[in-house]
This record gives C-alpha cells, structure tokens and sequence, in this order.
C-alpha cells in the first residue's frame, strides 16, 4: 500500500469515526515527513479536540521542535509529561522526560 493509498484509507477513517482520536494521529504520523505542515495542523486539532490522547504529545513536541516552534514545543512536553504522570503510565513519563531534557540541553533552553 503506497503512502497516498494509505492517507485516503485514513482520511476516509476521520470522516466515519471522528471522535477517534487513533485516526487523525495515524494520519498525522503519515504526513510527518512529506507534508510537516499538514501533520502540524492535524497535531494542533489532536492537542485541541483530544486532550487526554497521550500518543499525541511525543512526536507533536517533536514536529513543533523541528519547524522552529520552540516555546509551543516546550508546553508540549510539559503537558503531556502532566498527562502521563495523571494517566499513571510511567513507560510514557520517562519517554517523555527523557525527550524533553534532551530538548532543552540541544536548545538551550531551562
């Protein structure tokens, strides 16, 4: 199945299941690397409509990271780790620690 097979299936399963939020980050994931712009969109709506999926925050503080949006990126991390430590999945919380600490020392940033 070719890259654009694989997003018309996707974006057939956001329009017969929107509230599922697997589907628009399936799909997000797919444009990460051929239309950054896109997945940056679909990321956004994910943070915005579906708050509590914690898959999202890993690769979105990623993606914010790598088009420049530093400060976005940063608040990111910091509420999916505030998720991860709520939602009591530890393997999520260290993953994300770990990312976010790597983030800063490659930024700069405290």
């Amino acid at each position: 199945m070719s890259n654009l097979d694989r997003i018309q299936l996707l974006r057939q399963f956001t329009e017969e299941e929107p509230e599922n939020p697997f589907n628009w980050y399936a799909l997000a994931i797919e444009f990460r690397e051929t239309d950054p712009e896109e997945a940056y969109s679909l990321f956004a709506k994910l943070l915005s409509d579906h708050p509590s999926y914690l898959a999202t925050y890993f690769p979105a503080a990623h993606l914010y990271a790598e088009i420049g949006d530093l400060e976005q990126s940063k608040v990111i991390f910091e509420k999916g780790i505030a998720l991860a430590r709520e939602q009591k999945n530890l393997k999520a919380q260290q993953e994300l620690q770990n990312a976010y600490q790597n983030f800063l020392f490659e930024n700069d940033l405290d």
